[in-house]
């Protein structure tokens, strides 16, 4: 917009600012914002704010469930029909709540079991799974039992009455005939369940409620979501020092209950000039608004060319109407990233999908179109299906198959797991290696155009229930001929700690389906390790890089100090580090292609050789980036 139409703008609504500037000064007088302080229990305890409110604070700081109080210095929320529970973290902008049961029990599964929702505003996150319990009066052979089976869980039986649970998806009749159901029970997804039936320590239970209008993107902000009971709908302050007056400035944007509605703004201000103020921003936010319209209506015209051009069978377009039936009206939240959130729903056939809204997009839509272009025309058993996609306006969204263990950063990052108490075991971590190399070499080999992901990472492998891994999140894809090897960009794409070193300088190689490999390289290091790979340009001088200390002790010949549960569980964890390392070779030449990957993957440990160093030197390095 130019300088002559700005001015325009701030003439022909100076009269209208004016009185909003005075109506503004009114309002606060009378308008009842409550906007409660946060507080917590103790300085290591989180936070306290709308909507949770402890019991001793006015009902209106908070919603009717939310209560908590506090106990010393611990956070307890009491949850109808379901006990008391530790608050260990609550994130606003994810919608979530971290609990465990106060009560010490002996028997972590009598905890999970007994968790009770239906009268609640709360639901497990990411997931929520249906299990069946089977009394049985022998102990049932490994080869009798289906493969979900586990158990006999002694905490909950006796001598002479056998538990165990197994995935609801199965038939009654694949248990022995000595074995009766007794009950369904609804448990938090993606839970370690054979480590929660043999051990006595409580598993933390994340459980999510649904996001409030307007408080996703006021908590973003960083700002906080509060009420107002006038008007009945959350409100956003947004506060700024002002030293012209020397005075905090605050603007209130108030949200409608229902759906997102006109935007008002008023002001709230310790102050006493305030017109001025209200007048600046007013102008500054129709500048604003007009410049991200041009943009969007932009975007739109080059998303729907895309499509017009777009001719297959599947995926299925949706509207953005059927959308909100898909999701139920977005009622289960999934999870929350830069891109926007993810949410649970159903097809109208029946089938669970995760839909991905894409709130926060950048390159004009790209990354929309990428997605589209490349996941929606290929099917692999390692590739996430893309089943939808809904373009309305400016709202997108990529319907996925529904993958009911989430990713697989969660099981190597949590905050339970460690190089010395692992959520999977090492046999798993091969298998899931495996299959994302598996789901690579498709991408490079198998298509009729080669696809370079640039994104390969803990965070984009999804696992189905049987713990197979699926690749995701093709924002970033690039596709090119099999016959070009070299691919050229304009910027460095990817995650950092994944992203390959010619990524950033042409110094270290070219760019080619080599990247990928890098990538899957550090993810291998990160499965072995249970840490993030820290990028050693900045790493702190007193910290080891981890894969220059694991490839030190690689080459050494020492012990990784890695806890090992099953004879081979050592070979596994040295082999995927030898292949993890050949991967990060900072040469692209010399690291392996997928194919090769696969081949060493299903070697014996003996027949792999270490490689050379990985990576140069601090100095070479930085005079390579400069």
């Amino acid at each position: 917009m130019s300088l002559v139409m700005s001015l325009i703008i701030l003439f022909l609504f100076l009269p209208y600012t004016c009185t909003l500037a005075k109506a503004s000064a009114e309002d606060n007088k009378t308008d009842n914002y409550e906007f409660c302080q946060p507080t917590n229990c103790s300085n290591r305890s989180p936070s306290i704010r709308y909507p949770f409110r402890l019991k001793t604070q006015p009902t209106s700081c908070g919603l009717e469930g939310f209560e908590l109080s506090c106990l010393s210095d611990k956070t307890i929320w009491h949850l109808p029909s379901s006990g008391d529970y530790y608050v260990h973290e609550i994130s606003y902008l994810d919608s979530s709540i971290t609990i465990t049961d106060v009560n010490e029990t002996a028997c972590p599964f009598q905890s999970l079991i007994s968790f009770n929702l239906t009268s609640s505003k709360f639901f497990f996150l990411p997931f929520n799974d249906s299990f069946a319990l089977y009394n049985c009066t022998e102990k049932a052979a490994s080869e009798r039992t289906p493969f979900e089976a586990i158990g006999p869980i002694n905490c909950l039986g006796s001598k002479n009455n056998l538990v165990y649970i197994i995935y609801s998806g199965y038939l009654m009749e694949e248990m022995p005939p000595s074995c009766r159901k007794s009950r369904t029970v609804e448990i938090p997804g993606g839970l370690p369940l054979q480590d929660v039936a043999t051990t006595a320590r409580a598993r933390p239970v994340v459980l999510g409620w649904e996001a409030l209008d307007g408080c996703y993107h006021c908590e973003n902000s960083g700002n906080y979501c509060g009420f107002n009971t006038t008007s009945n709908s959350t409100i956003c302050v947004y506060c700024g020092f002002n030293t012209t007056i020397n005075s905090t400035i605050c603007v209130a944007v108030k949200h409608q209950k229902h759906g997102p509605g006109p935007l008002s703004i008023s002001l709230i201000s310790t102050g006493t000039s305030i017109g001025g103020i209200t007048l600046f921003a007013l102008v500054i936010f129709l500048i604003y608004r007009s410049r991200e319209s041009e943009k969007e209506k932009e975007t739109q015209l080059k998303v729907e060319k895309f499509l017009e051009n777009y001719r297959t069978v599947n995926p299925t377009r949706y509207t953005y109407k059927e959308l909100k039936k898909i999701t139920s009206r977005f009622k289960h939240r999934l999870g929350q990233g830069g891109y926007g959130s993810v949410f649970r729903g159903k097809l109208f056939n029946g089938i669970p999908v995760a839909v991905k809204m894409l709130e926060h997009l950048k390159g004009n839509g790209q990354e929309f179109i990428n997605e589209v272009a490349t996941i929606g025309r290929i099917h692999h058993f390692h590739i996430v299906r893309l089943l939808g996609f809904c373009s309305e306006g400016n709202r997108r969204a990529l319907i996925y198959e529904f993958m009911p263990n989430g990713s697989l950063e969660k099981f190597i990052f949590s905050k339970t797991n460690s190089p010395s108490h692992r959520q999977l075991s090492w046999e798993k971590l091969r298998k899931i290696a495996f299959g994302v190399a598996r789901g690579v070499e498709y991408l490079h080999q198998g298509c009729n155009q080669r696809i370079l992901h640039f994104d390969i990472k803990p965070h984009n492998i999804l696992l189905d229930h049987n713990f197979q891994p699926k690749i995701s999140d093709f924002g970033l894809a690039k596709l090119c001929s099999k016959d070009i090897s070299i691919v050229s960009l304009t910027a460095a794409r990817g995650t950092s700690g994944y992203i390959a070193p010619e990524l950033f300088s042409r110094n270290f190689g070219e760019i080619s389906y080599k990247s990928d490999v890098y990538s899957y390289g550090m993810m291998l290091l990160e499965m072995v390790g249970c840490k993030k790979n820290n990028d050693p340009a900045v790493e702190i001088q007193s910290q080891i890089y981890f894969p220059e200390w694991i490839y030190n002790r690689m080459r050494q010949g020492q012990e990784l100090c890695l806890e090992f549960e099953e004879d081979g569980d050592e070979g596994i964890a040295r082999k995927l580090a030898i292949v993890a390392l050949w991967c990060i070779q900072w040469n692209p030449t010399e690291r392996p292609s997928m194919p090769i990957v696969l081949q060493m993957l299903e070697a014996d440990l003996q027949s792999l050789e270490i490689p050379p160093m990985p990576f140069v030197s601090a100095d070479v390095e930085a005079g390579a980036i400069n």
